[in-house]
């Protein structure tokens, strides 16, 4: 019977910092957009972000 002493305010602690946590993330908007990270994954982008070997070649003969 001691134990219960010690394990509610403990419990309490827990609970608090739990809803702690969950309303910081809350605030600082982890919850904002859960959906987007894993759609632009799978969007391509319009332009390489890598040049081809022509473009680049071409590229070097303009300054030429």
């Amino acid at each position: 019977m001691e134990i219960v002493y010690l394990l509610i305010p403990l419990a309490l602690v827990l609970v608090v910092v739990i809803v702690w946590v969950f309303m910081w993330a809350v605030r600082s908007d982890q919850f904002d957009d859960l959906e987007g990270p894993a759609h632009r994954i799978l969007m391509d982008d319009d332009e390489p972000k890598i040049e081809s070997a022509e473009k680049k070649e071409d590229a070097a003969e303009k300054d030429s």
